[in-house]
């Protein structure tokens, strides 16, 4: 028999090498960047085009290569950063392993242009899947334009899992932001299609802060410094007034490498603890100076892990740092330096004379006269009629009666859903609770109100005749860049559930019109929860758009737990639970009726001894 162990090809074990290191678009982001930085560059430009599909291009003005350092940057294991074995344990520079840039030049086209500052000319090198094409001298400004065409052209299931270009782009953003707050010295730009997203300039961690999250950032955060033998740290951490119920500015910065650390994140979230919600994420921007020796970045392809001497010592720390500089804010008292510190009395006439406060009552107010009454039900009349307008039922007639639905070939088996009694309670602020005839009938208020909306924003989808009702002083929002592409991404799909909504540029967008079931009260928050659930059911749970979005705005639109309800919008939201197509299940999957038979309440009560 012959032999059967043989070496891949280069082309082969470079392809497998950028599976690890080039997951998607972001990843070569990310790389480009980093190599960038380690070239010394104090100006960086990213562009790309189709989130990254069709061109990655970073443009510096770092150290730039000769001709063979431009040719052999593309060779496996070819670094300027380790020389031996013991280099490993003492990195300070970003990209050292030297299988990134080959690993991209193995999946797309590359071209380089270079030149070192001191050279009259430069390099321009052209690869196509890890083949050499040409290289030849070129007139370039000094530095490296690198461009990356075509990601994945010749690995089509790879490019085939990548996600959506809103999805895609907030991937490329994210890196982008790690890389710009972990180097506030360095200007950086980025571009989508032609379109500026960011514009960096050089300058402090905080001028960076506010250059990218708004002007008034800055009042959000404080500042947070500790220095011990082991570690020292130093960066911001917001105010506890301005925590998210989603998880979003939270860096952590190691060495300027960013890091991802489940363990260290739990230290600053216990630090907040009786200062937030258990709902709600603070936003910290904190950055670690430690020993290379003292860590091992190597241990993941991401670089983003990273394994710690003493992790424990490092928490503790951490923990009482936080605490520490959250104890100084609140000790601290607000002082606005505008206004005299005094009591605001207000201005009066010398001969005006003083009025004590009255009170005005109606004597002969009868309320049991005719007229009274009828007021009283015009106003019961008007109020449900608000609130079936909040709760749209899919019924005219609107009325609760027991339900054998058939079911249908790509839905769950129905099941029959008992008629409540009238009268409606409200448990925690959270359930709704109601007799039935075989026992009691326990309802979520928030599941409920999910499924209600989805399957009314599922119809408004399909029939695209949405109810707007136009507002008088339009609403304008600013968010993050990577939220805003997606916003950008759902805009025409809005419009037919009722958003007048218009993009501003600079990331800001204008409400103009909303649906009847709004509230334009709370309109970036459900702006916010709309494009992080959106994100979430495209990622994991790979559903098609028009089922996102239905599922996405119901999610950010449905009543929460802790809203107090009355009697008209519980059995408003009752009413139109049981005209849904599904009302035993929100889009989820999570159950918004259960009942309790009378049976297992004597059960119950008759095992007590």
């Amino acid at each position: 028999m012959s032999d059967i162990i043989k070496l891949l090809p280069d082309a082969v074990a470079n392809q497998i090498a950028a599976g690890e290191v080039i997951q998607r678009p972001a990843s070569a982001v990310k790389e480009l960047l980093e190599n960038a930085i380690d070239a010394g560059s104090t100006d960086i430009k990213l562009i790309v085009k189709d989130a990254g599909r069709t061109l990655i291009q970073v443009i510096d003005n770092g150290c730039g290569m000769s001709e063979t350092d431009a040719r052999m940057c593309f060779e496996r294991h070819a670094t300027s950063k380790i020389t031996n074995a013991d280099d490993l344990f003492k990195i300070l520079t970003m990209g050292f392993r030297g299988e990134a840039m080959a690993s991209i030049a193995s999946v797309a086209q590359v071209e380089l242009r270079t030149r070192r500052h001191d050279d009259p000319m430069g390099t321009l090198l052209v690869i196509e899947g890890f083949e050499f094409k040409y290289q030849e001298p070129v007139s370039t400004p000094p530095g490296t334009n690198i461009q990356i065409k075509n990601l994945f052209f010749n690995v089509p299931a790879r490019r085939n899992f990548l996600k959506s270009d809103p999805v895609e782009i907030k991937h490329i953003i994210e890196e982008f932001l790690r890389v710009a707050l972990a180097n506030p010295q360095i200007a950086l730009s980025m571009f989508s299609n032609g379109n500026e997203v960011y514009k960096l300039p050089s300058g402090t961690l905080i001028n960076r802060l506010t250059a990218i999250f708004g002007n008034k950032y800055n009042e959000k955060v404080v500042k947070i410094e500790e220095s011990t033998d082991i570690v020292t740290m130093q960066g911001y951490i917001g105010k506890p007034e301005h925590a998210r119920k989603t998880r979003g500015e939270q860096y952590m910065f190691v060495n300027k490498r960013f890091i991802r650390s489940p363990f260290l994140q739990h230290a600053v979230q216990t630090a907040y603890n009786e200062l937030i919600t258990k709902e709600s994420f603070p936003s910290y921007f904190i950055y670690f100076d430690i020993d290379p020796t003292r860590i091992d970045i190597n241990i993941h392809p991401t670089k983003t892990e990273i394994k710690f001497d003493d992790e424990k010592a490092i928490y503790a720390y951490l923990r009482a740092a936080v605490k520490n500089s959250l104890g100084k804010f609140s000790l601290t008292p607000s002082m606005d330096f505008e206004q005299e510190m005094g009591f605001n009395i207000p201005h009066r006439r010398k001969d005006e004379e003083v009025k004590m406060p009255t009170i005005t009552v109606n004597p002969n107010y009868n309320p049991f006269d005719k007229e009274n009454q009828r007021d009283y039900q015009l106003k019961e009349r008007v109020n449900k009629q608000n609130w079936e307008t909040l709760y749209p039922s899919r019924h005219a007639d609107n009325q609760l009666e027991l339900q054998n639905l058939e079911p249908k070939a790509d839905e769950p088996e129905q099941r029959e859903v008992e008629m409540p009694m009238r009268t409606l309670m409200q448990l925690h602020k959270t359930y709704i609770i109601s007799a039935i005839k075989s026992g009691l009938m326990l309802v979520h208020q928030q599941y409920a109100h999910e499924r209600v909306l989805y399957e009314h924003f599922l119809e408004k989808l399909d029939k695209r005749d949405a109810v707007m009702q136009q507002s008088l002083f339009p609403q304008q929002i600013e968010l993050p860049a990577a939220d805003a592409e997606v916003l950008r991404h759902l805009t025409e799909e809005l419009k037919y559930l009722g958003f007048d909504v218009s993009d501003m540029g600079g990331n800001a967008f204008a409400f103009y019109g909303y649906p009847a079931e709004f509230s334009p009260g709370k309109l970036k928050e459900t702006v916010e929860t709309l494009i992080n659930t959106y994100n979430h059911n495209e990622q994991d749970l790979k559903l098609d758009f028009k089922d996102n979005l239905a599922r996405s705005l119901a999610r950010s639109m449905a009543i929460k737990p802790g809203k107090i309800l009355g009697q008209n919008e519980m059995q408003g939201l009752i009413d139109s639970l049981f005209g849904c197509s599904i009302p035993y299940l929100s889009p989820t999957g999570k159950e918004t009726i259960i009942t309790i038979t009378a049976d297992e309440l004597e059960k119950r009560f008759s095992q007590q001894k």
